[in-house]
């Protein structure tokens, strides 16, 4: 399985397509669930796991992978349904979420699907572990859950807010004070950590949680006669979300001469040289990895120094 995961040239042709690979799993039952491929960095029979004193409790262990040592979650128990006993048969899926790199125990590993993004939808409301979801598909007539890691993730380790004081006393912020921002995701754990960074500095904030309620809340201003570099400082968007992802929704900002001038920063929990060669392609302004407040100070410094 690990072989089949695409290298870097390959995905960034998906890329502005509204498309999205998938990696599908199961885990204590018969439901498929799922994570996009960009996120896996292999798929392995599970190696020889320590029990760590004192470990979280979604933590089963850690493994020795080629000199890195790396978390074990046990994803089923994460989201709240029965625990998965791992042994010499287990599979772990190794991604890489902000950074960091850990190992998810799954109950097998299903396949991976090529998809576009119209026919990922936003999860129904609920208790449970659609709390845990980003998103839902349907694939040979079932459902298939699209896991929001980011917030297993925030759960077993809490993410920062803080702003340090250092980047609080830039006199070039009292520019941001009052000024509008538009913040695009599908986690609730990534709008929260952008509204209170942000918060911090005085900003007001407008919230979508896909790219294509993003467009149509960009568009109804711009169709009011608003001049829209004067109404937004910045947009915010992650790359991956149902109905039309990160990529594609600057692509569609870009191609409209009312919009067009407006400054995006990718938001995302990918990173490495995919983002970088993303942002590029797609014409973004900036690229920024999730859960880091100081840099994202820096990155609306840069944006106040190139003019309000």
């Amino acid at each position: 399985m690990a072989g089949i995961l695409d290298s870097v040239d390959q995905r960034t042709q998906l890329v502005g397509e509204n498309r999205l690979e998938i990696l599908m799993f199961r885990l204590s039952g018969r439901q498929l669930f799922a994570i996009n491929v960009f996120k896996v960095q292999e798929v392995l029979q599970l190696p020889k796991m320590t029990l760590m004193p004192q470990r979280h409790p979604m933590v089963c262990g850690v493994v020795n992978l080629r000199g890195r040592t790396l978390p074990v979650i046990d994803l089923s128990r994460a989201i709240g349904m029965r625990p998965l006993v791992p042994d010499e048969r287990s599979t772990i899926i190794v991604t890489e979420y902000n950074r960091s790199v850990q190992a998810f125990l799954v109950g097998g590993v299903d396949r991976i699907l090529n998809l576009n993004w119209e026919s990922v939808m936003p999860p129904p409301g609920g208790a449970g572990r659609q709390h845990y979801l980003t998103a839902i598909t349907k694939v040979d007539e079932q459902i298939v859950e699209v896991i929001d890691v980011e917030k297993v993730l925030a759960e077993i380790v809490p993410m920062n807010t803080r702003v340090s004081a250092e980047r609080l006393d830039n006199p070039l912020l009292q520019l941001a004070v009052g000024r509008e921002v538009l913040l695009v995701d599908d986690s609730t754990v990534a709008l929260t950590q952008l509204r209170e960074t942000l918060s911090q500095l005085g900003m007001r904030m407008h919230m979508a949680s896909d790219g294509l309620k993003a467009l149509k809340m960009l568009k109804a201003w711009a169709d009011s006669g608003e001049d829209m570099t004067e109404k937004l400082l910045m947009v915010f968007t992650d790359a991956e979300m149902p109905e039309m992802d990160g990529y594609r929704l600057t692509t569609e900002i870009r191609n409209d001469p009312r919009l067009r001038d407006l400054y995006v920063v990718l938001h995302t929990s990918l990173s490495g040289s995919f983002n970088e060669a993303m942002v590029k392609k797609v014409g973004c302004d900036n690229f920024l990895s999730k859960f880091q407040p100081d840099k994202l100070v820096d990155v609306v410094l840069d944006r106040l120094q190139r003019g309000q």
